[in-house]
């Protein structure tokens, strides 16, 4: 079987060797040795200068949501997956839906300004598939008009624009660190703030709102890693060169050997070091991305539509029309991408894909 996506695992001994000394130590949660181990090697190979992680890639959302939200009104993308729109509603805040761009497909930074209110507090956008917003004009525009940026940046790890870890923009920037992306601790996920106060309010916020044993700073909530999930982030870190090989190898292949007759892909955006995170094809027709899905599972190959549906369909959102989102969401498909996808698998996705007729 032939998976979108298929977990990277270091051997067991790797892993069990590091968890020894957590083991060792009897001290499994509330931040241990591998815990702070795993942050000071990410804030260096990622060149960021603050990082708190978490225990899965959603609670940072809800933790800059509950921070700088405000219960207001947040502009953010109808094409992402579910928790970017789900992680505002359940801080009790309600998204705004601006339309992407279709060849980026990260929201349309030209579209923003209009649909900022009164009661507006935040803009929260997807880098989607890794791939950066404009990240310089909706900063812009956040600051002409006194609004916090949150960028949701769970494909994003690895990913420099400009330059810069990607990681760097935005008042708050979160990551998923879940078993199917390209680093991962198993179930997890980070913050990134460089505002050092913020920060400081993030990190108390993951932690109960402790300031020490029996004092507190003000609300939180447990949002804590534990030594075993750091242990798989560390093991899984030692391998994170031949990650980025293995998937570029992956993604070469079929950028040379598609067609690209029934399908397109998506634009990286200009001055990005991407990351390889996902491969998508968008279709011309649903109907052609239905035959396809349908001839590549009788092959027990399984791309994944992802990401559909477009947000601002789901029903518990406020109902608006976004042509471009509701258009490449039923198109889009991701294929199999991850380290030791064999070459003779490649061939055959590709000579399916090819022989497609509209």
């Amino acid at each position: 079987m032939i998976n979108v996506t298929k977990t990277f695992l270091p051997s067991q001994e790797e892993y069990q060797s590091i968890l020894k000394r957590a083991w060792d130590k009897v001290w499994l949660t509330n931040r241990g040795i591998l815990t702070l181990e795993l942050e000071e090697k990410l804030k260096k190979y990622l060149t960021i200068n603050n990082i708190i992680i978490t225990n899965n890639g959603t609670i940072p959302l809800q933790i800059a949501l509950k921070i700088l939200g405000n219960n207001g009104e947040i502009i953010t993308t109808p094409f992402s997956y579910v928790a970017t729109t789900s992680a505002i509603v359940w801080e009790n805040c309600i998204p705004v839906f601006v339309d992407i761009h279709p060849e980026y497909l990260t929201i349309d930074e030209e579209k923003i300004e209009a649909a900022i209110t009164p009661n507006t507090k935040a803009i929260l956008a997807t880098h989607v598939f890794g791939n950066p917003c404009h990240v310089e004009v909706i900063e812009s525009i956040a600051k002409k008009h006194s609004l916090y940026v949150i960028y949701d940046a769970a494909h994003a790890f690895g990913v420099t624009y400009a330059g810069n870890s990607l990681f760097n923009f935005g008042d708050v920037s979160t990551c998923s660190f879940h078993a199917t992306k390209i680093f991962h601790t198993g179930e997890g996920g980070a913050l990134f703030c460089n505002d050092d106060e913020l920060y400081h309010k993030l990190f108390y916020s993951h932690n109960f709102g402790h300031n020490g044993p029996t004092d507190f700073h003000g609300l939180g909530i447990n949002a804590k890693i534990s030594e075993l999930q750091s242990a798989m982030g560390l093991a899984v870190f030692n391998h994170i060169e031949t990650i980025f090989e293995e998937r570029k190898k992956v993604v070469q292949f079929y950028n040379e050997n598609l067609k690209f007759n029934t399908f397109s892909t998506f634009k990286i955006r200009e001055k990005t070091s991407w990351n390889y995170s996902y491969y998508p094809i968008v279709f011309k027709s649903e109907e052609l991305l239905l035959q396809a899905v349908s001839i590549l599972n009788k092959e027990n190959i399984f791309p994944r539509r992802y990401f559909y549906p477009s947000l601002n369909t789901l029903n518990y959102v406020s109902p608006s029309v976004m042509p471009i989102s509701e258009s490449i969401s039923p198109r889009i498909l991701c294929l199999p991408l991850y380290v030791g996808l064999e070459e003779t698998d490649l061939n055959k996705i590709a000579t399916i894909l090819n022989t497609l007729e509209c």
